[in-house]
């Protein structure tokens, strides 16, 4: 069974390097996709990067590479263009899990609300040449975690290098613009027909803790997972777990049979 795994604002498929490989070694293929405009991937001039387009992407994506019913995982903004691509393409999806997900009433996070607040400003200083992208993406990535050693420089440094120079930022910030709750008008989540596992890392500051106990409550077919100790970015403190998890609600065990555990 393929699992599709999407990252979320200011990462890319470079999150997944430690949960990839263990989906693989379990016989499953996995493929973690960069999303339009973010890691490696094209940034086309004049290209919507919302959610609805991203979804629009994956399906591409996913029809260029032959996988035509996988299960699909993803993270924070990935969680909520997984979330609509379900409820447009329930063929497609076996099973689907949201891990510290967006939701239309969490559309955008706290963390890209300031960004967008403060894109004007932001945009200023960079045309002046004083901006890089670290003082705006490094409070992100480090806020994302629980323990602070989980996000050392180096690694900031990795996910701050697609946004280098001031055409860099300058795409930074237009990310965070496109990232809107209008995108997920009309695929409420209770249109979501396949098996759901959603996942909280209770120490994601981004999101209001019941944001995801609202979504799973939400979800016909849906199982909620609380992580103590784990941020946003459970792929990057808690790899071995995560993978655990996301392997046994893929071959139908462990979560499956705990509708909405606590």
């Amino acid at each position: 069974m393929p699992v599709v795994l999407l990252h979320g604002f200011g990462t890319s498929s470079f999150l997944w390097r430690d949960v990839a490989p263990e989906i693989a070694e379990a016989r499953h293929t996995a493929l973690a996709l960069d999303l339009l405009g973010y890691g490696e991937s094209d940034r086309p001039l004049d290209t919507d990067f919302g959610i609805a387009a991203q979804v629009g992407f994956v399906e591409r994506a996913l029809t260029a590479l032959r996988v035509s019913r996988a299960a699909i995982a993803g993270i924070d903004l990935g969680g909520a263009i997984a979330l609509r691509f379900a409820a447009l393409h329930p063929e497609r999806v076996s099973r689907l899990v949201l891990i510290n997900s967006l939701t239309q009433e969490a559309t955008p996070a706290a963390d890209v609300r300031a960004l967008q607040r403060n894109t004007a400003k932001f945009a200023l200083r960079v045309a002046s040449g004083i901006l890089g992208a670290a003082p705006l993406l490094t409070p992100v990535l480090e806020g994302s975690v629980a323990d602070r050693t989980h996000m050392p420089w180096r690694l900031v440094a990795r996910y701050l290098a697609p946004y280098v120079g001031r055409d860099g930022v300058q795409h930074l910030l237009m990310l965070a613009a496109s990232v809107t709750a209008d995108d997920l008008d009309g695929t409420p989540p209770s249109d979501v027909r396949v098996p759901t596992l959603v996942v909280r890392g209770e120490a994601d500051q981004w999101l209001d803790e019941g944001v995801a106990e609202r979504l799973c409550a939400a979800i016909p077919d849906g199982r909620l997972i609380r992580l103590p100790g784990a941020g946003r970015l459970i792929p990057e403190e808690a790899p071995e777990q995560l993978a655990g998890l996301l392997l046994d609600f893929v071959e139908g065990r462990g979560a499956e049979a705990v509708p909405n555990a606590p």
